[in-house]
């Protein structure tokens, strides 16, 4: 691409379309569980050279691998940093049979499926059945909202779309390896490919997440640091640890992993604000990479339709279905919880970056591999991604009582909120008094709005990872999600003349 006066303002047209169509499209894609991401495909698809002509992206272009390097990035840093390592230990047979025989049993047998059926060389096969067995956390998460699917197995999808781009990447660069070399490469490439995968990478994340996390703990003790700007702070650590491994010779994006890991155990709070703030940046960076793929190359997919190709499109679609419902067997899932989960698996962004991969490494069918990788996104966006069978919302009792903290229970100037801990053993925290801010309510205006009579209501509103490390709440409080508070306030009948008191700490 030639950054022409001309191409600058497209390009900048572009990112405002992303920015102001990914705002407006979060709210329709929720409530009809149709997926944003084939919008945004449709607009690379307008202006590209089927449409307007506005953009000419082709799989060589450097711009489209700086853009599609730095979204890998994201995408596993994005995924180390959902990834509670607390929760995998408690859980550790569920990740190991969602990730064996889920993750790298259906990419084998993938490979072998485009080996035999597509007639592809063995590395190539071996990099496209890694490839499309990723799942997509984006279509995943519209998937999830509102499906009313037990706790149980939204941990499970929640366990593999943390790590199985993670397990897949390595399998595409030794797999590339071989297909650079023509055959086995050398021992010392070899060892030197295993050090750069899983030694100086890996220590680079660590080293790059460890030093950050202190700094901003310094920063932060010492004079404070805003919570979007410690969003930006984490996105920043994302790509410092890339640099950094890339210039040790290590891999880049297993760095960002590593790192993501560092910053989510270490500083849950740095953690939660990415989550707050620097995911939603990070999501426009990933929908920004769908136009750019929009414009054309993921088009090339329709160019290789044939039976044998559909037959394989069918056969990544459904491998999941007989794995998981015989896998899963063994942590108590009925049958049909677990053809559900073999469903949810949905193809979408990870399956294209890591396509590509073979494009950028100069792989004789690379081209071939990302044409038949698109095929399959596009057919996942369009039945999985859009599919609303399985969205059956979760309804609340109509007489589910709201929990209104009655006027005797309010405390009083230094007295203590009671805290309910699931064993029943009352511990305290103090309610301190905020004044000067109107947006928060202070113990003089909790009681004069109880001596009114009017409705109060105290909800816990911390974050998922915050509420697991300790579910001990405020007595007669309300548990409320961050990201659905007026969905879950309404389900329990909450007055909307009621105040509202959230609380986080």
């Amino acid at each position: 691409m030639i950054f022409d006066t001309q191409t600058l303002i497209a390009m900048f047209g572009l990112i405002g379309a992303v920015i102001i169509g990914g705002a407006l499209m979060a709210g329709p894609a929720e409530r009809t569980g149709l997926p944003g991401l084939a919008v945004f495909l449709l607009l690379g698809l307008v202006l590209g050279p089927f449409g307007l002509g506005l953009v000419n992206m082709t799989l060589d272009d450097p711009f489209l691998r700086v853009v599609s390097t730095l979204s890998l990035v994201l995408v596993l840093f994005t995924d180390a940093m959902t990834l509670d390592l607390g929760e995998v230990r408690r859980n550790k047979t569920l990740a190991a049979l969602i990730l064996g025989p889920g993750t790298l049993l259906a990419a084998f047998g993938l490979a072998g499926a485009a080996w035999w059926l597509l007639d592809l060389p063995l590395v190539a096969a071996i990099i496209l059945g890694a490839a499309v067995a990723s799942t997509d956390p984006v279509i995943l998460r519209g998937m999830l909202q509102g499906s009313g699917m037990p706790p149980r197995m939204h941990l499970a999808l929640r366990l593999e779309s943390g790590m199985n781009d993670v397990l897949l990447l390595p399998i595409v660069v030794i797999a590339l390896a071989f297909g650079i070399a023509g055959g086995t490469p050398s021992a010392g490439t070899l060892a030197s490919l295993l050090v750069s995968l899983f030694l100086l990478g890996p220590l680079a994340g660590i080293f790059v997440g460890v030093a950050s996390v202190r700094l901003l703990v310094l920063v932060r003790d010492r004079f404070g640091v805003r919570r979007e700007y410690e969003s930006l702070y984490v996105i920043g650590v994302a790509l410092t640890a890339f640099a950094a491994a890339e210039a040790l010779g290590g891999s880049g994006f297993l760095a960002a992993f590593a790192a993501g890991l560092v910053v989510s155990s270490l500083d849950v709070e740095l953690c939660d604000c990415f989550l707050e703030y620097g995911q939603v940046t990070a999501e426009m960076a990933l929908l920004f990479t769908y136009v750019l793929l929009g414009t054309a190359p993921i088009w090339s997919g329709l160019g290789v339709i044939g039976p044998a190709a559909l037959l394989f499109v069918a056969i990544v679609l459904l491998v999941r279905l007989p794995i998981f419902a015989v896998a899963l067997g063994a942590v108590g899932l009925t049958l049909r919880e677990r053809l559900t989960l073999g469903w949810y698996g949905p193809r979408g962004l990870g399956v294209l970056l890591l396509a590509l991969i073979a494009v950028f490494g100069d792989l004789p069918d690379g081209e071939r591999v990302v044409a038949l990788a698109s095929l399959v996104v596009l057919v996942s966006v369009a039945l999985q991604g859009g599919w609303p069978l399985l969205r059956r919302r979760r309804r609340t009792p109509s007489g589910a009582p709201a929990p209104v903290l009655a006027p005797q229970q309010h405390p009083t100037e230094g007295e203590f909120i009671p805290l309910m801990p699931a064993s029943g053993q009352v511990e305290t925290i103090p309610l301190m008094p905020a004044p000067g801010l109107p947006e928060r309510m202070n113990l003089e205006q909790l009681r004069l709005h109880r001596s009114r009579g009017e409705p109060v209501v105290l909800i816990d509103v911390r974050t998922e990872r915050s509420y697991r490390a300790t579910e001990t709440m405020a007595d007669g409080a309300l548990r409320v999600p961050p990201d659905r508070a007026v969905a879950t306030l309404k389900a329990h009948g909450v007055p909307s003349e009621a105040w509202v008191v959230a609380y986080c700490t």
